[in-house]
């Protein structure tokens, strides 16, 4: 990890990035949008390189809103083969590199009948129901605790934040609990009546684990779901990426309008 930091500092100079920011499928167009200096996954000691379409897989450095931010364009998941370690490296590098603030992204199924394509979804908890937790193993005592409290891993504060922000744009946003499996196939229609009966509104691959250990890193995380599709037993279609794709790009500038409303506010 430290050749990690230490390769990244090589390349950003003396830039010290404050806000981190994982962009989920189809929302990578901020950081296109706002980049001062890009570094490929495949170049950082420690990551690996991104399989997903759509995910570009490098680290983003801009000073975006007076404020310095550094963007994950891309992720990895449990369900490329993925361990966890590697899923969540990459957060353990940010907190490394002096990120104290960040927002994870994704693009979810909706399971709350109410939500529909687009809808964009502030996540108030989670449930991990993935089978793994990324702080299983050896504890790093320079990162957290090892039984870490998880009574708000989401910011109270950032969600009402955000909610400010929304309403001076007029952007609706939903509220919800977001669950965690681990694809890559999409849940069933029974999974998705399970996951509603256990009080989850969205269902995702990602963002859990990232979620656990910023929190146990002592970063505050703010969560947003891009709901792109509805879920088995829920939609009366089937579901494919390359929908959850145009969901995400139909949503992006509302998101894009939103996350930047966000980064000027946050003190």
């Amino acid at each position: 990890m430290q050749d990690a930091v230490s390769f990244i500092k090589d390349k950003i100079g003396n830039f010290s990035p404050e806000i981190g920011i994982i962009l989920g499928s189809g929302l990578g167009s901020l950081a296109d949008d706002y980049c001062e200096e890009a570094v490929p996954y495949s170049e950082i000691p420690g990551f690996k390189a991104s399989t997903v379409a759509g995910h570009k897989g490098r680290l983003v450095f801009s000073q975006i809103c007076g404020k310095n931010v550094v963007m994950m364009q891309g992720r990895f998941h449990y369900y490329e083969g993925h361990s966890m370690d590697t899923v969540v490296y990459p957060v353990k590098v940010m907190k490394r590199l002096g990120v104290k603030t960040l927002i994870i992204t994704n693009a979810a199924g909706g399971v709350n009948t109410d939500f529909k394509p687009a809808d964009l979804m502030l996540i108030t908890d989670h449930i991990n129901f993935m089978g793994a937790n990324p702080l299983i193993g050896q504890n790093d005592d320079s990162l957290g605790v090892r039984f870490p409290d998880m009574s708000e891993v989401y910011s109270k504060e950032l969600i009402a934040l955000a909610e400010v922000c929304a309403g001076r744009l007029g952007i609706e946003l939903k509220k919800g609990v977001y669950m965690a499996l681990t694809g890559p196939s999409y849940e069933t229609p029974a999974e998705v009546k399970m996951a509603r009966t256990l009080g989850a509104d969205a269902v995702g691959m990602s963002t859990v684990p990232e979620a656990i250990v910023g929190h146990y890193c002592s970063m505050n995380i703010l969560g947003i779901s891009c709901i792109c599709n509805q879920a088995a037993g829920v939609s009366t279609v089937g579901l494919t990426h390359s929908d959850v794709i145009i969901a995400a790009d139909l949503a992006k500038q509302k998101f894009i309008t939103l996350v930047l409303a966000i980064l000027k506010s946050i003190k």
